[in-house]
């Protein structure tokens, strides 16, 4: 129905006839001259109706609306000298109409379309978008987001294929295992009163596929995960998930870096500078308070706990007594008022800190209600450690160090965003490596793997009953901007060790086999030595297209609540249904 697509043509197209179809984006009628700038998927094109090239044409073209499906044939012609649009493509070219088709008619939008009429703060609802998808699709941002979301996953694919990779899709309907997040089960008809479960991942298929030689496995693989949901958090997503065989932790990151980096140059027009920064999870957490730390500004935490081991100021005394940290940040450059100062005790306070003490050098001085109480050679030797110069502010905290690097790590990105200290133009990449093996959950009252039980140890888990805590993992994060884009480690491919790795956990014997049973025994069938990573696709494409949720590069992304308002699912299903599945809805 056509012979090329609307953003295609050019000036290198004057005087080619052609034939185009798509929808009406604008109309403008001029008097005798009717504009219609026509779209499809590659873009818009200016087509111009004049009576005197056609006249029919141009009496029907009065009838046409916004968004009508239509087909114009018609010669391509250089746009009159001062209406040239510079800012699109096609803006050096119109077509001038002999011919008009309407394929089909359009009732009245419940939302405009046009992207200029929607910057200027009047853009519908989110939940209204998400009711019309189809028409939200439509609107050229939300459309290149989708088109540019196409050519990501292909450059991914052509990668790794280029890699050795093989695709391998992994099943849907699985076994419910324990993976932290809830599972969406699904009852099975043909086996009543037992489910499956939707994967949270395709951990166990592509352990699996190791065992069976496949040696390198990629997959642009779709996860599921039954929980509460955030702006970058859907109930589906996309994984680009991948296993390689017979490497190491250096073999891996080497491996993603390539992957990303191809993503990057794709998305944003340059390579990365690699390899990428890496960093112990221990720096992480004592000098930025997260195992995600923001590095797109300078202010890590300095540790102060050893110049207090003898101070008479009672608050430090008693952090360092009880084995706890005293941790400062240094807010350099900055005028703050009084105040500023309040506002930021108050902020750190809503964190849960008990309080936050600050200093101010003034004229070659430390000023604050504490310094009274200190020492001059604490004053002293604060003010040396951090090299301050008069304006500059201190803000220190005293607590147990878990909870002085979390709450003092929360002040950092509010200082960093209150005090435009983050340099927004940067993508700051970093691994995040040497985890622990192990965390303690207050909730469970014991220890859980701080990935997940398939982790490989740095070193050997023989003998060991006791200092859990100090275990570390050959597990690693990428993070971008302060988000984790991605995870993965090293696996334990011997039985015996994923076995000991099952009891430290918590689990008998018996636990292991009934819930990992199938992966005991391939263990057992010469696994080789095997690791890989996962990484956020939809979270990657977010950050690297400036949005602000993963819903925004999603086709048909969920609410909040989980809910999709183009079909209305969840929905209810028919009694029948219900009976050949053996279940009963109990009501509250």
């Amino acid at each position: 129905m056509r012979s090329q697509y609307c953003g295609s043509l050019n000036t290198g197209d004057v005087g080619k006839r052609v034939e185009l179809a798509g929808w009406v984006y604008r109309r403008r009628d001029h008097g005798g001259l009717i504009f219609v700038d026509l779209r499809d998927v590659t873009g818009v094109v200016q087509v111009v109706f004049s009576p005197e090239i056609a006249p029919a044409v141009h009496a029907s073209a009065h009838d046409i609306k916004q968004e009508y499906v239509i087909r114009v044939e018609g010669e391509v012609s250089l746009r009159p000298e001062g209406t040239e649009n510079p800012s699109i493509p096609t803006g050096g070219v119109e077509i001038l109409a002999s011919a008009l088709h309407v394929l089909n008619t359009c009732k009245p939008l419940p939302f405009q379309l046009d992207d200029e009429y929607l910057d200027d703060g009047e853009a519908p609802n989110e939940s209204l978008r998400l009711k019309y998808r189809y028409l939200d699709m439509r609107r050229p941002k939300v459309l290149q987001t989708l088109v540019g979301r196409s050519k990501a996953a292909q450059v991914v694919r052509t990668y790794l294929t280029s890699q050795g990779f093989l695709e391998v899709e992994t099943p849907f309907l699985g076994k419910s295992t324990p993976e932290g997040a809830r599972d969406f089960i699904i009852p099975s008809r043909l086996n009543p009163g037992e489910f499956y479960a939707l994967p949270q991942s395709p951990q166990l298929f592509k352990q699996i596929l190791m065992v069976g030689g496949l040696d390198r496995y990629f997959q642009m693989a779709r996860c599921f995960r039954d929980e509460d949901l955030r702006a970058d958090r859907q109930p589906e997503f996309t994984q680009i998930d991948l296993e390689m065989s017979f490497v190491d932790v250096d073999d891996v990151l080497s491996l993603s870096e390539g992957v990303i980096n191809a993503l990057f140059e794709s998305i944003k027009g340059t390579p990365l500078a690699l390899p990428l920064r890496r960093m112990a999870f221990s720096e992480a957490m004592e000098r930025y308070g997260s195992d995600k730390p923001d590095l797109r500004f300078d202010l890590p935490m300095e540790e102060l706990t050893p110049l207090f081991n003898a101070t008479e100021f009672g608050v430090f005394r008693k952090a360092a007594e009880e084995g706890g940290a005293i941790k400062g940040l240094a807010l350099k450059g900055k005028t703050l008022s009084r105040k500023d100062l309040d506002t930021a005790v108050d902020t750190a306070k809503s964190f849960g800190a008990g309080g936050l003490i600050w200093m101010r050098r003034e004229a070659g001085k430390l000023v604050s209600p504490i310094v009274k109480y200190l020492k001059d050679s604490e004053t002293s030797s604060i003010d040396a450690l951090f090299g301050l110069s008069d304006g500059d502010v201190l803000f220190i905290m005293a607590d147990a160090r878990a909870r002085v690097n979390d709450l003092m790590g929360r002040l950092r990105l509010y200082l960093g965003d209150r005090y435009d200290l983050i340099r927004r133009d940067e993508y700051s990449f970093l691994w995040v490596v040497d985890f622990p093996l192990f965390e303690y959950s207050e909730e469970e009252k014991r220890y859980v793997a701080l990935h997940h039980p398939f982790t490989s140890p740095q070193g050997s888990l023989k003998g060991v009953e006791r200092g859990l805590e100090s275990l570390r993992a050959k597990a690693y994060d990428l993070v971008l901007n302060g988000v984790e884009i991605g995870g993965g480690s090293i696996r334990n491919f011997r039985k015996e060790d994923q076995m000991e790795m099952f009891r430290l956990l918590g689990h008998t014997e018996e636990e292991a086999k009934e819930q990992f049973g199938f992966l005991l025994e391939a263990l057992e069938m010469g696994a080789p030595p095997h690791g890989g990573i996962a990484f956020g696709f939809d979270r990657i494409l977010m950050m690297l297209l400036g949005l602000e949720s993963i819903r925004d590069v999603i086709p048909f992304p969920k609410t909040q609540k989980g809910t999709c308002l183009l079909t209305g699912a969840p929905a209810p299903v028919k009694q029948k249904q219900l009976n050949e599945l053996r279940i009963r809805i109990v009501k509250e």
